[in-house]
């Protein structure tokens, strides 16, 4: 089987050589793009319901059918583009991401921004998949914790910056906010079709990239992914009720999730060099101890702590379980690349799917949870969760060789 070829010649090509981040810039922009796109939503469902004349209940049905369609489309749209070409892959997908959101942003009645939701997410789980299967195969072992970490904080950066703008832009209209993700993914795709390599993938029939999906550890390792993101999403889907008794107001909020958002850019950063000095799996083998340390910390305090402590320690949890949740996604994609390099676009696009899963199954139990008992339940729910992930990851560990240690450049 032939080694990866690009025109030109990617980075990748010569270990040795001098490595830069400028190939990587346009790629950033695009997830800070679908980031944007990921969360403004969510605390516009008021005025979007008021606005196309259906319930608030109604109106998160475009938030939900999003991750249902990135979580079916994902996989299938991976395996057909396998062996595209990775440049035109993203330009693609990037563009149709961007239609879509175009048509929601425009859309006269509820029908068609649902329909406009359906093909934004066909777009961006292709996106998503295929931008990180290009990093992987485009940057040298020794640099691609970093490359990972720095595209992925397009979109965490998205979480800090874009979403209170976005918020901010939408309390004019619901609408600014879709028009603002489709003119960012408009510049990311120019900048991408006039500065990107193209990348070829190695040459093999489908068979042989699908082989490595029947390895058990690999479909174990995406619900590790799952697991990540449903912990997650358990309380973050709810972290403005979560907060409520001690902290109130709007802006308030919005102020505390752009500190969310700073904590995912710093927990990305950090473990993206990690990955590249120790391993992927030790560093997210911490990330999990210490995200379900921090989470029995959190339902403690606001389970027994009287309300002048939950307010210190209340935002304590919530901001390091940000640099958790934002420093999980490098080690774990480098892990699942690493376990099938020659099916990283599937693979990617698997992942897509995973991540998708466990943000709705998180926002889903999260309700369910908030019906039956207290607020700190959630939290209660979230450490189990955790704690079933971190067994599942540990598993998963044994059941291959330990990794050897990347060398440093």
């Amino acid at each position: 089987m032939r080694k990866a070829q690009s025109t030109p010649s990617p980075p990748a090509a010569e270990p040795s050589a001098a490595w830069s981040y400028r190939p990587l810039i346009w790629l950033a922009v695009a997830t800070f793009s679908t980031g944007i796109d990921g969360y403004v939503l969510a605390g516009l469902l008021p005025a979007i319901a008021d606005d196309l004349h259906v319930e608030a209940a109604l109106a998160g049905q475009l938030v939900s059918v999003f991750a249902l369609t990135s979580a079916l489309a994902g996989p299938v749209l991976g395996t057909v583009t396998s062996r595209w070409e990775r440049r035109g892959t993203i330009g693609l997908s990037l563009a149709v991401f961007v239609v879509g959101n175009l048509i929601v942003g425009l859309a006269p009645n509820y029908p068609i921004a649902l329909g406009g939701r359906v093909v934004a997410a066909l777009g961006g789980c292709l996106l998503n998949a295929a931008v990180t299967g290009y990093v992987i195969a485009l940057t040298p072992v020794q640099h691609r914790g970093k490359a990972l970490s720095f595209v992925l904080g397009g979109w965490m950066t998205a979480t800090a910056l874009g979403v209170p703008v976005g918020l901010a832009l939408g309390q004019s209209s619901w609408r600014f906010p879709l028009i603002l993700v489709s003119i960012v993914g408009t510049i990311a795709l120019v900048g991408i079709l006039l500065r990107l390599p193209q990348l070829h993938l190695p040459s093999g029939t489908l068979a042989e990239r699908l082989r490595p999906l029947r390895q058990p550890r690999l479909l174990a390792g995406l619900l590790v992914t799952t697991g990540i993101l449903c912990s997650s999403y358990t309380c973050f889907t709810y972290a403005t009720i979560i907060l409520a008794p001690a902290y109130s107001g709007g802006w308030v909020i919005i102020v505390i999730m752009f500190g969310y958002g700073v904590a995912s850019m710093l927990g990305n950063a950090v473990t993206g060099r990690l990955v590249d000095r120790f391993t992927a799996l030790r560093v997210l083998t911490v990330v999990l101890i210490g995200l379900l340390l921090n989470g029995i910390l959190g339902l403690v305090t606001f389970a027994f702590a009287p309300l002048g402590v939950v307010a210190v320690l209340g935002l304590v949890w919530f901001f390091a379980a940000g640099i958790g949740n934002g420093g999980a996604g490098v080690p774990q994609q480098a892990r699942l690349g690493a376990l099938a390099p020659d099916s990283a676009a599937i693979v990617m696009a698997l992942n897509g799917s995973a991540i998708s899963l466990g943000c709705a199954l998180g926002g889903g139990l999260g309700g369910v949870t908030l019906a039956a008992v207290p607020t700190y339940g959630l939290l209660a729910v979230a450490a189990v969760i955790l704690a079933m992930t971190l067994t599942l990851h540990l598993v998963v560990a044994r059941s291959r060789p330990e990794e050897v240690v990347p060398e440093t450049a």
